[in-house]
Protein backbone atom coordinates (compact mmCIF):
# COMPACT_ATOMS: atom_id res chain seq x y z
CA UNK A 1 0.00 0.00 0.00
CA UNK A 2 1.39 3.44 -0.86
CA UNK A 3 1.95 6.13 1.71
CA UNK A 4 -0.06 9.33 1.56
CA UNK A 5 1.55 12.76 1.50
CA UNK A 6 1.18 12.91 5.26
CA UNK A 7 4.24 11.10 6.57
CA UNK A 8 2.38 8.81 8.99
CA UNK A 9 -0.94 8.00 7.32
CA UNK A 10 -1.54 4.86 5.29
CA UNK A 11 -4.05 4.86 2.44
CA UNK A 12 -5.62 2.00 0.53
CA UNK A 13 -6.35 1.64 -3.16
CA UNK A 14 -4.52 0.67 -6.34
CA UNK A 15 -0.80 1.30 -6.60
CA UNK A 16 -0.31 4.44 -8.74
CA UNK A 17 1.84 4.50 -11.87
CA UNK A 18 5.46 5.49 -11.36
CA UNK A 19 8.00 7.34 -13.49
CA UNK A 20 11.79 7.25 -13.40
CA UNK A 21 14.43 9.98 -13.41
CA UNK A 22 18.09 9.10 -13.97
CA UNK A 23 20.45 11.75 -12.64
CA UNK A 24 24.14 12.62 -12.82
CA UNK A 25 26.29 15.63 -13.62
CA UNK A 26 29.97 16.31 -14.30
CA UNK A 27 30.06 14.02 -17.31
CA UNK A 28 31.87 14.90 -20.52
CA UNK A 29 35.60 14.66 -19.86
CA UNK A 30 37.32 13.66 -23.10
CA UNK A 31 38.88 10.23 -22.79
CA UNK A 32 37.12 9.43 -19.51
CA UNK A 33 36.45 5.70 -19.15
CA UNK A 34 33.97 6.45 -16.36
CA UNK A 35 31.91 8.73 -18.66
CA UNK A 36 31.74 5.94 -21.23
CA UNK A 37 30.69 3.50 -18.50
CA UNK A 38 27.86 5.69 -17.17
CA UNK A 39 26.69 6.16 -20.76
CA UNK A 40 26.61 2.38 -21.14
CA UNK A 41 24.61 2.15 -17.92
CA UNK A 42 22.02 4.48 -19.44
CA UNK A 43 21.73 2.07 -22.39
CA UNK A 44 20.13 -0.42 -20.00
CA UNK A 45 17.97 1.97 -17.93
CA UNK A 46 14.57 3.35 -18.92
CA UNK A 47 13.57 6.84 -17.79
CA UNK A 48 14.12 10.55 -18.29
CA UNK A 49 17.74 11.61 -17.87
CA UNK A 50 18.45 14.78 -15.93
CA UNK A 51 21.94 16.03 -16.68
CA UNK A 52 22.92 18.16 -13.70
CA UNK A 53 25.49 20.44 -15.32
CA UNK A 54 29.18 20.41 -16.27
CA UNK A 55 28.32 18.15 -19.15
CA UNK A 56 31.22 19.13 -21.47
CA UNK A 57 34.65 19.89 -20.04
CA UNK A 58 36.46 22.12 -19.70
CA UNK A 59 34.72 25.10 -21.22
CA UNK A 60 31.46 23.86 -22.73
CA UNK A 61 32.59 24.62 -26.28
CA UNK A 62 30.86 23.23 -29.35
CA UNK A 63 33.90 21.06 -30.00
CA UNK A 64 33.80 19.68 -26.45
CA UNK A 65 30.10 18.86 -26.74
CA UNK A 66 30.85 17.08 -30.03
CA UNK A 67 34.00 15.29 -28.86
CA UNK A 68 33.62 14.80 -25.09
CA UNK A 69 29.87 14.56 -24.36
CA UNK A 70 28.22 13.34 -27.54
CA UNK A 71 30.19 10.05 -27.88
CA UNK A 72 29.31 8.92 -24.35
CA UNK A 73 25.84 10.35 -23.55
CA UNK A 74 24.75 11.93 -26.82
CA UNK A 75 22.76 8.93 -28.03
CA UNK A 76 20.37 9.64 -25.15
CA UNK A 77 19.89 13.31 -25.99
CA UNK A 78 16.21 13.09 -26.89
CA UNK A 79 15.34 11.83 -23.39
CA UNK A 80 17.75 14.16 -21.57
CA UNK A 81 16.57 17.28 -19.77
CA UNK A 82 19.74 19.18 -18.81
CA UNK A 83 20.66 21.98 -16.43
CA UNK A 84 23.78 24.10 -17.09
CA UNK A 85 26.87 23.99 -14.89
CA UNK A 86 29.66 26.47 -14.35
CA UNK A 87 31.84 24.87 -17.02
CA UNK A 88 29.17 25.51 -19.66
CA UNK A 89 29.47 29.21 -18.80
CA UNK A 90 33.22 29.20 -19.47
CA UNK A 91 31.96 29.93 -22.99
CA UNK A 92 30.01 33.23 -23.04
CA UNK A 93 26.31 32.74 -22.40
CA UNK A 94 26.73 28.95 -22.48
CA UNK A 95 25.80 29.28 -26.16
CA UNK A 96 27.06 25.85 -27.33
CA UNK A 97 25.09 24.19 -24.51
CA UNK A 98 21.84 25.75 -25.70
CA UNK A 99 22.65 24.99 -29.33
CA UNK A 100 23.51 21.35 -28.60
CA UNK A 101 20.41 20.53 -26.54
CA UNK A 102 17.98 22.83 -28.34
CA UNK A 103 14.42 22.64 -27.01
CA UNK A 104 15.48 19.95 -24.51
CA UNK A 105 17.16 22.74 -22.48
CA UNK A 106 14.09 24.97 -22.32
CA UNK A 107 13.87 28.54 -23.67
CA UNK A 108 17.14 29.63 -25.32
CA UNK A 109 19.46 31.55 -23.05
CA UNK A 110 17.47 31.10 -19.82
CA UNK A 111 18.51 27.68 -18.54
CA UNK A 112 15.38 27.13 -16.47
CA UNK A 113 12.14 25.35 -17.34
CA UNK A 114 9.73 22.78 -15.94
CA UNK A 115 8.11 19.51 -16.95
CA UNK A 116 5.82 16.90 -15.46
CA UNK A 117 7.00 13.43 -14.54
CA UNK A 118 3.86 11.54 -13.65
CA UNK A 119 2.30 13.36 -10.71
CA UNK A 120 5.48 15.31 -10.00
CA UNK A 121 6.37 18.84 -11.01
CA UNK A 122 10.06 18.91 -11.98
CA UNK A 123 11.99 22.20 -12.15
CA UNK A 124 15.30 22.47 -14.00
CA UNK A 125 16.97 25.62 -12.67
CA UNK A 126 20.06 27.66 -13.49
CA UNK A 127 22.34 28.17 -10.49
CA UNK A 128 24.79 30.17 -12.60
CA UNK A 129 22.37 33.11 -12.78
CA UNK A 130 21.63 35.48 -9.90
CA UNK A 131 19.47 33.43 -7.54
CA UNK A 132 18.00 36.01 -5.17
CA UNK A 133 14.34 35.94 -4.25
CA UNK A 134 13.42 38.84 -6.56
CA UNK A 135 15.20 37.72 -9.72
CA UNK A 136 13.43 36.81 -12.95
CA UNK A 137 14.08 33.13 -12.24
CA UNK A 138 12.51 33.44 -8.78
CA UNK A 139 9.45 35.18 -10.20
CA UNK A 140 9.13 32.40 -12.76
CA UNK A 141 9.34 29.74 -10.02
CA UNK A 142 6.50 31.35 -8.10
CA UNK A 143 4.41 31.55 -11.25
CA UNK A 144 5.04 27.86 -12.01
CA UNK A 145 3.75 26.80 -8.61
CA UNK A 146 0.75 29.09 -8.90
CA UNK A 147 -0.17 27.70 -12.31
CA UNK A 148 0.66 24.04 -11.57
CA UNK A 149 0.00 23.27 -7.90
CA UNK A 150 1.90 20.01 -7.41
CA UNK A 151 1.50 17.21 -4.91
CA UNK A 152 5.21 16.39 -5.10
CA UNK A 153 8.08 18.47 -6.48
CA UNK A 154 11.71 17.96 -7.45
CA UNK A 155 14.15 20.70 -8.44
CA UNK A 156 17.62 20.23 -9.90
CA UNK A 157 20.49 22.62 -10.55
CA UNK A 158 24.24 22.34 -10.62
CA UNK A 159 25.55 23.89 -7.38
CA UNK A 160 24.60 22.37 -4.00
CA UNK A 161 23.86 24.57 -1.01
CA UNK A 162 25.58 22.14 1.38
CA UNK A 163 28.41 19.73 0.64
CA UNK A 164 30.92 17.49 2.39
CA UNK A 165 33.27 17.73 -0.59
CA UNK A 166 36.18 20.08 -1.28
CA UNK A 167 34.06 22.90 -2.71
CA UNK A 168 32.14 23.14 0.54
CA UNK A 169 28.89 24.96 1.24
CA UNK A 170 27.62 27.58 -1.18
CA UNK A 171 25.82 30.31 0.78
CA UNK A 172 24.91 32.05 -2.49
CA UNK A 173 22.21 29.40 -2.96
CA UNK A 174 20.45 30.15 0.35
CA UNK A 175 17.87 32.48 -1.20
CA UNK A 176 16.94 29.95 -3.89
CA UNK A 177 16.64 27.21 -1.30
CA UNK A 178 14.44 29.45 0.86
CA UNK A 179 12.10 30.06 -2.05
CA UNK A 180 11.89 26.35 -2.87
CA UNK A 181 11.36 25.51 0.80
CA UNK A 182 8.48 27.97 0.98
CA UNK A 183 6.91 26.31 -2.06
CA UNK A 184 7.11 22.88 -0.43
CA UNK A 185 9.74 21.27 -2.68
CA UNK A 186 10.52 17.70 -1.62
CA UNK A 187 13.81 16.90 -3.36
CA UNK A 188 16.77 18.86 -4.76
CA UNK A 189 19.38 17.19 -6.98
CA UNK A 190 22.71 18.94 -7.55
CA UNK A 191 26.20 18.00 -8.73
CA UNK A 192 29.45 20.10 -8.84
CA UNK A 193 31.16 17.91 -6.24
CA UNK A 194 32.50 14.78 -7.97
CA UNK A 195 30.92 12.34 -5.53
CA UNK A 196 27.56 11.02 -4.40
CA UNK A 197 26.01 12.35 -1.23
CA UNK A 198 22.54 12.13 0.29
CA UNK A 199 21.14 14.40 2.98
CA UNK A 200 18.28 14.18 5.44
CA UNK A 201 15.39 16.58 4.93
CA UNK A 202 16.69 20.05 5.79
CA UNK A 203 15.46 23.59 6.12
CA UNK A 204 17.55 26.21 4.28
CA UNK A 205 19.57 26.95 7.43
CA UNK A 206 20.90 23.38 7.38
CA UNK A 207 18.84 22.11 10.30
CA UNK A 208 17.11 18.75 10.08
CA UNK A 209 13.41 19.10 9.35
CA UNK A 210 11.52 15.84 8.97
CA UNK A 211 8.15 17.53 8.45
CA UNK A 212 8.92 19.99 5.63
CA UNK A 213 12.63 19.68 4.90
CA UNK A 214 14.15 19.28 1.45
CA UNK A 215 16.22 16.16 0.82
CA UNK A 216 19.35 17.02 -1.18
CA UNK A 217 21.23 14.59 -3.40
CA UNK A 218 24.65 15.39 -4.91
CA UNK A 219 25.46 13.34 -8.02
CA UNK A 220 28.60 14.74 -9.64
CA UNK A 221 29.31 11.17 -10.66
CA UNK A 222 28.81 11.09 -14.43
CA UNK A 223 32.45 10.63 -15.42
CA UNK A 224 34.76 13.30 -14.03
CA UNK A 225 37.57 12.31 -11.66
CA UNK A 226 36.22 11.70 -8.18
CA UNK A 227 36.76 13.97 -5.18
CA UNK A 228 37.25 12.98 -1.55
CA UNK A 229 35.14 13.79 1.48
CA UNK A 230 36.64 16.71 3.41
CA UNK A 231 34.30 16.85 6.38
CA UNK A 232 30.92 15.20 6.81
CA UNK A 233 28.09 17.71 7.02
CA UNK A 234 25.80 17.34 10.02
CA UNK A 235 22.80 16.28 7.91
CA UNK A 236 24.69 14.06 5.47
CA UNK A 237 23.40 10.51 5.64
CA UNK A 238 25.45 8.78 2.92
CA UNK A 239 28.59 9.44 0.89
CA UNK A 240 29.77 7.20 -1.95
CA UNK A 241 32.99 7.84 -3.87
CA UNK A 242 32.09 6.12 -7.11
CA UNK A 243 30.92 7.06 -10.58
CA UNK A 244 27.34 6.10 -11.27
CA UNK A 245 23.72 7.10 -11.83
CA UNK A 246 21.05 8.07 -9.31
CA UNK A 247 17.76 6.36 -10.15
CA UNK A 248 14.70 8.09 -8.69
CA UNK A 249 11.39 6.26 -8.99
CA UNK A 250 8.57 8.76 -8.50
CA UNK A 251 5.11 7.73 -7.34
CA UNK A 252 1.96 9.67 -6.58
CA UNK A 253 2.80 10.01 -2.90
CA UNK A 254 6.55 9.49 -2.61
CA UNK A 255 9.75 8.25 -4.17
CA UNK A 256 12.46 5.59 -4.03
CA UNK A 257 16.13 6.15 -4.73
CA UNK A 258 19.01 3.89 -5.78
CA UNK A 259 22.56 5.00 -6.48
CA UNK A 260 23.72 2.60 -9.18
CA UNK A 261 27.50 2.39 -9.28
CA UNK A 262 29.66 1.64 -12.28
CA UNK A 263 30.34 -2.07 -12.02
CA UNK A 264 26.84 -2.97 -10.86
CA UNK A 265 26.88 -2.29 -7.11
CA UNK A 266 24.03 -0.41 -5.43
CA UNK A 267 25.69 2.24 -3.30
CA UNK A 268 22.67 3.73 -1.51
CA UNK A 269 18.97 2.85 -1.46
CA UNK A 270 15.91 4.19 0.31
CA UNK A 271 12.47 5.73 0.07
CA UNK A 272 10.46 8.64 1.43
CA UNK A 273 7.05 10.27 1.03
CA UNK A 274 6.11 13.74 -0.13
CA UNK A 275 5.29 16.53 2.31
Amino acid sequence: MPLSCGREQWVTGPTPATTVLLAAGDVGVCGSLAAAQTGEMLDTLAGTIIGVGDLAYRSGTAQEFASCYDPVWGRHKLRTRPAPGNHEYETPGAQPYFEYFGSQAGPPGLGYYSFRSGDWLVLSLNSNLPVGTNTAQAQWIRAEFAANPPLCTLAYFHHPLYSSGPNGDNARLAGLWQLLFEQGVDVIVSAHEHMYERYAGMSPDGQRNDARGIRQFIVGTGGASLYTVQRVHAQSEAQVLSNGILKLTLGAHGYNWEFLQVGGARGDVGSDVCH
